[in-house]
């Protein structure tokens, strides 16, 4: 019953078109002042210290490096590197698309500006070529979901924040320690791959079927030229994920000098940023960082809300009462969050959602690495999927095509990320292997 309570407040809150951040705390006020007698002096002090995570400050770093990259030229380079390696193959623009979100993907962190940043160079330019637009937003809308899932990512920063200091029990009655963000990290990038080579594979078939042009081979010195221009991106892939592996500083501290690194490259190396741009760029970071702060704080009371009257563990009794296996459990879970994700937005999604899923899979046998890649797989597809699909509104304004068009020009990209969904899922040594090589799991 107080789980009805508290989740009909919030529908009702949401429905009026409230924010999410706005929502999530009148939620908690409001139970918090009609049915029950906790203090507000605690709810104060837990507004503040439900941000004092450093993990957290992670977030605003890497939206600044990506914010840094994103107005650069860095884009732009990854591009034509992308199109001088597989501009030949059937939809060779298509596929350049794919790769070239997949390495952009890597250093923004974040799918909106990935679709943003590629597709408003490559979809002109298909057109242009003699593709289709419902082509080119298609596998760019899709494959810019790439954003949320190779590392480094602002929605696995968020599901570590949302996940840690969560005392939970295994199947075993062993205590099961949260995932770190380097943990994250890592379990991304076997997935991430995967995915964008499924999504490439079914951009060849699409432009294969329909006949689409293929661009001329490229010589050695043309893709070298390109890869020595693009190199200095690619270089800020090897500094955070070799830096959190090699020791050699946390995932924090590895956003922080990300941060840095895309300030030098896209001020003094590609000089394609003036120190007198700086100043909006940082103004824009800022916001953005303050709106998803906002949202974590409130999120943070939240589970706080769901934990004290301990709606998890009666959600996990109740699961298991009825019989439900991992298997069973992590179908209904899939469907629950494709549904969410049709409305809501993935930063959100995992705030509220990942503090009651979580100890109910954990309790369940599930890994809470491969859980987290999971929950981020479904954001991803909810991304690509109308009626809040932010990927569907990016490519739309880009391409000039209506909602419903640019929605059924996913299609097909769409049938291949859910077909991987169902493997990440069911096939956790996808999503666990490498951390576990590497000794981090």
């Amino acid at each position: 019953m107080t789980a009805i309570i508290i989740f009909l407040i919030l529908a009702l809150l949401l429905i009026t078109g409230m924010p999410v951040s706005i929502a999530l705390g009148l939620t908690v006020f409001s139970f918090l002042f009609a049915f029950t007698e906790i203090p507000m002096d605690s709810i104060a002090l837990k507004l503040f210290t439900g941000i004092e995570k450093f993990e957290i400050m992670a977030i605003p770093f890497f939206i600044l490096a990506g914010n840094f990259l994103t107005h650069g030229g860095v884009a732009r380079r990854m591009i034509r590197f992308a199109t001088a390696m597989v501009g030949h193959w059937y939809g060779g623009m298509g596929v350049a698309a794919v790769l070239a979100c997949a390495m952009f993907a890597a250093i923004s962190g974040s799918s909106p500006a990935t679709v943003m940043a590629v597709g408003s160079i490559l979809i002109p330019a298909m057109v242009k070529q003699g593709y289709p637009p419902q082509f080119g937003v298609g596998s760019i809308a899709t494959a810019g979901g790439l954003g949320i899932l190779i590392p480094p990512s602002i929605v696995m920063v968020m599901y570590a924040v949302a996940t840690s200091g969560m005392v939970v029990t295994g199947p075993d009655g062993a205590t099961v320690m949260s995932a770190s963000i380097g943990t994250m990290f890592m379990a991304g990038v076997v997935p991430g791959l995967m995915l964008a080579s499924m999504l490439g594979g079914t951009t060849v078939w699409q432009a294969w079927k329909g006949g689409y042009p293929r661009m001329p081979r490229a010589n050695f010195r043309t893709r070298w030229k390109a890869f020595r221009e693009s190199v200095w991106g690619l270089l800020l892939i090897v500094i955070i994920m070799g830096g959190i592996y090699g020791g050699i500083f946390t995932p924090t501290e590895a956003a922080a000098v990300s941060a840095v690194y895309a300030f030098v490259i896209a001020v003094w190396v590609y000089k394609d940023i003036s120190l007198r741009d700086v100043p909006r760029v940082l103004l824009t970071s800022a916001a953005m960082s303050a709106m998803l702060l906002y949202i974590i704080t409130n999120a943070v009371m939240f589970a706080f809300i769901l934990t004290s009257e301990q709606i998890p563990q009666a959600l996990s009794a109740w699961i298991t009462d009825l019989g439900f296996g991992k298997i069973g459990f992590l179908l209904i879970v899939n469907v629950m969050l494709l549904l969410i994700g049709m409305v809501m937005e993935p930063s959100a999604i995992v705030l509220i959602m990942a503090p009651i899923l979580y100890p109910v899979a954990v309790a369940l046998g599930v890994d809470p690495v491969h859980f987290g890649i999971m929950m981020i797989v479904n954001m991803e597809i909810g991304l690509c999927t109308p009626p809040v699909g932010l990927n569907l509104y990016v490519g739309s304004a880009i391409s000039r095509l209506g909602l419903t068009e640019v929605s059924r020009a996913t299609l097909p990209w769409l049938l291949t990320a859910l077909t991987f969904l169902m493997l990440i899922t069911y096939v956790p040594a996808l999503t666990l292997t490498l951390p576990r090589l590497l000794g981090m799991n």
